[in-house]
């Protein structure tokens, strides 16, 4: 039987609550994991490659079983990268109407790009349907609590970025 690899690319600037609830099912569909971190200057992101790659490490490392997870910088179009690491998933999360029309249009580029590929939609917790990286990062800048959308590490990662310390009680 052919080992089913998954790609699941983000800039995860930071890597949130939404994304690890989406690993954590996507892990349940594949052999093998890649995690891509794109290095999507464009977007202008607050951590470093380097630090969203090893934020990403740990974040990832508590969801390890028996699907290999990997994390791994790319940069370019995704669907080369996917061909390039013999993907034959690409998973994608969705959170509302407005994720489900830029990913269809999406996959339906990526589609003429390389019909070997399949995407797959993994609808996000209703919990965390709201959580956006760019949010999250706004609300660190602006001083509020991101405790409900991250993890205590990133958590930290975030207010040493914006230079601010954890409050004693949260």
């Amino acid at each position: 039987m052919a080992t089913r690899i998954g790609f699941y690319p983000g800039t995860f600037d930071p890597i949130h609550n939404g994304h690890i609830d989406i690993i954590g099912r996507a892990v349940k569909l594949v052999d093998k994991l890649v995690l891509g971190v794109a290095i999507n200057t464009g977007k202008g992101p607050m951590f470093s490659l380097a630090e969203r790659v090893a934020i990403v490490e740990a974040e990832a490392a508590a969801l390890v079983g028996t699907t290999e997870v990997v994390v791994m910088p790319y940069e370019g179009l995704t669907m080369h990268f996917a061909r390039q690491i013999g993907a034959n998933v690409i998973v994608r999360g969705l959170r509302a109407v407005a994720d489900f029309e830029f990913e269809f249009q999406m996959t339906a580029m990526n589609q003429q790009l390389d019909r070997e590929i399949e995407t797959v939609f993994l609808m996000a917790d209703p919990r965390h349907q709201a959580i956006a990286s760019k949010l999250v990062k706004e609300i660190a800048i602006l001083g509020g609590d991101v405790s409900k959308f991250v993890s205590p590490r990133v958590k930290e990662a975030l207010l040493a970025k914006v230079g601010r310390t954890s409050p004693q009680n949260g």
